[in-house]
């Protein structure tokens, strides 16, 4: 894990983020700092290899779930140590862009409860299981995934973003994604930028600063 931002005992808030592929956690901590937040403190995992998995996220379960599972201890045990140095559960957001932000939006959905908020920038959740079904085309050719999900998300805030023709995230995985988490609860805001593309966008940056300078303490 990598550190920047406020010292906790002067921070308010706090931010986890989570990188994509060929990405690094130095790199997110980047975005932290372009945020300006001076009572905001910053905590980022690095994946093994700068990837959280090998192969896309639509992939089925049996390929995805020990990298998911890593994946998700990776975050937990960021959230666990920024509640042991004192910081309520609900001062504590987490953002992710590309794998980052799937791992962030399926960390929210199974482990999310009483955070102040996940951003999942250019992402979809994952899921917990494979459908009885056959690949489909909305899906670039995979099979869909079942989202059983148990807890409820009752004043999450959950903030999505994807491009129309995203070439990783397909925006018909999105779009389920979002509904998903409106019917556990949560506080949904998208955002779906024309075109193709699959990058972060200064939308994202200006929602995620809005939220953290304007909502997201609670310590």
């Amino acid at each position: 894990m990598r550190r920047a931002g406020a010292p906790a005992d002067r921070a308010s808030s706090a931010l986890v983020l989570l990188h994509g592929r060929g990405s690094s956690a130095a790199d997110m901590l980047g975005l932290g700092e372009v945020l300006a937040l001076p009572e905001l403190a910053l905590l980022a995992p690095d994946a093994p290899g700068r990837s959280w998995w090998p192969t896309s996220f639509l992939a089925p379960m049996s390929e995805m779930a020990p990298w998911l599972d890593r994946g998700l201890a990776a975050v937990r045990q960021c959230v666990d140590a920024l509640q042991d140095e004192g910081f309520a559960r609900n001062a504590i957001s987490v953002v992710g862009f590309s794998q980052g932000g799937c791992l962030a939006l399926e960390f929210a959905a199974r482990e999310g409860a009483g955070l102040s908020a996940v951003f999942g920038l250019s992402a979809g959740l994952i899921g917990t299981g494979d459908a009885e079904a056959p690949p489909r085309d909305e899906l670039y050719g995979f099979t869909p995934k079942r989202f059983d999900y148990a807890q409820r998300l009752d004043g999450l805030k959950l903030d999505m973003s994807v491009h129309e023709r995203d070439p990783h995230i397909p925006l018909a995985r999105f779009t389920q994604s979002a509904a998903e988490f409106q019917s556990l609860g949560a506080e949904v805001s998208q955002r779906v930028y024309p075109g193709a593309g699959h990058a972060l966008m200064q939308s994202d940056v200006t929602a995620l600063r809005l939220h953290l300078d304007t909502g997201g303490s609670g310590r």
